[in-house]
């Protein structure tokens, strides 16, 4: 690969970091200055780009929740929404075609439907970024919309199978023994551990199993990427398996938007094309804030899920470049589109970074569903008669929440986000109920209750914290504020705040350990 990619995407990458945009918009920057100065798209870099493609669908598969994409607002909401999108853009493109406009003349109404169709995908790079860093990719809103989001990468991925032509080869049906085998494969992943042999492991399955072994058979290699994710999701090393190889996928798809760039070289015409494909990103929000409603979801989660998806998308210029190579697209179009996806990036930042204020400002001119209504993983908390509410039921928010009860004698009320955590501490008998701590909502909920003495904060990102020691103070809350902290810089922030007790994770770890062995070292001396 050229040196002179790697420095660029560097730069481009830093510099978009530092007006606070995705690195990403800064990558695809980078591939057109390489194209303006000369240099043109390599066999090495197009050889890395696909490959980030492949790592990003497998990853997309390891943390697929099959029960999530179930659900009707997820399904539901990524299916209307794709037809209608698709279909209103191509509406307009045969409207301007009608009235003269040359960038339309040479493409037949099926083309266009590709167009509208490349433009109808939302970022799941884009969106994924800024929920976790928000610390909200298990908080409703989140789940939902990455489960949109997956739909949307899947139906994208039936799209680039079956846009070549071809009948799969009738061995493409031995690929259903891959269910009944996937066991063997996830306790294989199991025995692995962490380290190479597990990063390893992932691109055999995800390049090999998945890619190469469904292409021979005559089935999109992406597909196979992604089924095999899929089959490796329900083990809990999956998880692990994803973080293991989120770097390395992210570096590869850094050549896959470089490549973008240099495909062509943008003009002005090009740019004044991408920013009237952004003025209709409003209008693509309007229709998912609409959907989300009338699949009974509050404003707050259709609001915020409708920000997240709010762009355009990466997958949109896979379809595009797919759609160029077969001919149905011309090379303009590729241009448009990227710039466009890079343009909704800053959109979609800016408009991410103030999304609880434009809730706040929207929530006034929207209709509230009845709470008896509401969907049943959206309706309201009731926080019955707990004197300690635990918010994070991490490890150590369940060590808090057993010494309390214990020790203690104190009616605790558990709550997380995450609805399979939930699940199984409420099979053990806990007293533990589904809930965002990022939701404003949530905690004009929570205070309700006066006989709350003290709330204990043991999420593990301190953005969270912050965020819920700020709602606390915000809303008079009379009682004690105790909070967990990784890093000891990040306990003087929570301590100006209005935290009474802030306790450094490792430090209290630390005493815990030496106690522990110093008790087991006196016993030990006083049996000899």
């Amino acid at each position: 690969m050229e040196p002179a990619f790697l420095l660029y995407a560097f730069v481009g990458g830093m510099l978009a970091m530092i007006v606070r945009l995705p690195p990403l918009a800064g990558f695809l920057a980078a591939g057109f200055v390489l194209n303006w100065q000369g240099y043109e798209l390599t066999t090495a870099l197009d050889s890395v780009a696909d490959l980030g493609v492949t790592l990003l669908l497998f990853t997309i598969g390891l943390k697929l929740n099959v029960k999530l994409l179930l659900r009707p607002e997820v399904w539901g909401v990524a299916t209307l929404h794709m037809v209608l999108s698709s279909g209103g853009f191509l509406v307009v493109f045969i409207a301007l075609k009608a009235l003269g406009v040359m960038l339309f003349q040479n493409s037949g109404w099926t083309n266009l439907l590709v167009l509208g169709f490349a433009l109808s995908f939302s970022s799941t790079v884009f969106a994924v970024k800024v929920l976790e860093d928000r610390s909200e990719t298990q908080s409703l809103y989140g789940r939902v919309a990455i489960g949109v989001l997956i739909m949307q990468d899947i139906f994208a991925v039936l799209f680039l199978t079956a846009s070549t032509g071809a009948l799969p080869s009738p061995w493409a049906l031995a690929l259903v023994l891959l269910i009944p085998v996937a066991p063997v494969f996830r306790r294989l992943l199991e025995r692995l551990g962490h380290g190479e042999m597990q990063v390893l492991f992932g691109f055999l399955f995800a390049l090999v199993l998945g890619y190469q072994l469904f292409e021979t058979v005559g089935i999109k290699g992406d597909l196979g990427a992604l089924v095999m994710g899929v089959l490796l999701a329900p083990h809990a090393a999956a998880g692990g398996l994803a973080k293991a190889l989120f770097n390395i996928k992210e570096l590869f798809l850094v050549g896959f938007f470089l490549s973008i760039g240099l495909t062509a070289l943008p003009t002005w015409e090009h740019v004044g094309w991408a920013l009237l494909l952004v003025v209709a990103i409003p209008l693509k929000s309007w229709l998912f804030l609409m959907m989300f409603s009338r699949f009974r979801l509050r404003i707050r989660t259709s609001v915020l899920a409708t920000l997240s998806l709010g762009n355009f998308s990466e997958f949109g210029l896979i379809v595009a470049a797919l759609a160029l190579s077969e001919g149905w697209l011309s090379a303009d179009w590729l241009v448009i589109l990227s710039l466009a996806v890079a343009f909704s990036f800053v959109l979609g930042a800016v408009l991410n970074q103030y999304s609880e204020a434009l809730y706040c400002r929207l929530r006034p001119f929207l209709r509230e569903v009845a709470a008896h209504r509401l969907n049943a993983h959206d309706r309201p908390i009731e926080i019955g008669d707990a004197q300690v509410v635990v918010l994070g039921m991490g490890r150590m928010g369940r060590g808090a929440y057993d010494r309390l009860t214990q020790e203690y004698g104190l009616k605790v009320l558990g709550v997380d986000s995450n609805a399979a955590t939930v699940e199984k501490y409420a099979q053990e008998g806990l007293r533990v109920l589904e809930g965002d701590a990022v939701d404003s909502d949530f905690w004009d909920k929570l205070l309700l209750s006066e006989q709350i003495d003290l709330v204990m904060l043991a999420m593990p990102h301190h953005a969270g914290n912050l965020f819920a020691i700020d709602q606390l103070r915000g809303r008079s809350f009379k009682g004690k504020i105790a909070a967990i902290v990784e890093y000891a810089d990040e306990a003087m922030p929570l301590k100006k705040r209005g935290a009474d007790a802030v306790f450094y994770l490792y430090d209290e770890a630390g005493v815990a350990f030496a106690d522990s062995a110093m008790a087991e070292l006196k016993s030990h001396s006083v049996a000899n």
